[in-house]
């Protein structure tokens, strides 16, 4: 599986930000967020732009963290 899941599940630790509230932001199920956290699957490009919006109302330094890691040295200089 890709790097999206891994990094999500770092930054829901890091941070302490809940699957459940991150679900409840993007409005749909927990097992979603379960699935993309423990690499059973996949967020389409279009998910991880909904990801970054709902950490950004839950927490702005957790969707720092998620757009840094995720993106890496691509976005370092933007």
């Amino acid at each position: 599986m890709g790097k999206a899941g891994f990094v999500l599940r770092q930054v829901l630790e890091e941070y302490e930000v809940s699957q459940y509230s991150l679900a409840m932001a993007l409005d749909i199920e927990r097992n979603s967020v379960y699935r993309w956290a423990n690499e059973k699957r996949d967020p389409s490009a279009e998910t991880v732009l909904e990801i970054v919006r709902a950490l950004k109302t839950l927490n702005p330094l957790a969707a720092k963290a998620f757009v840094e890691r995720y993106l890496g040295e691509e976005v370092k200089d933007l």
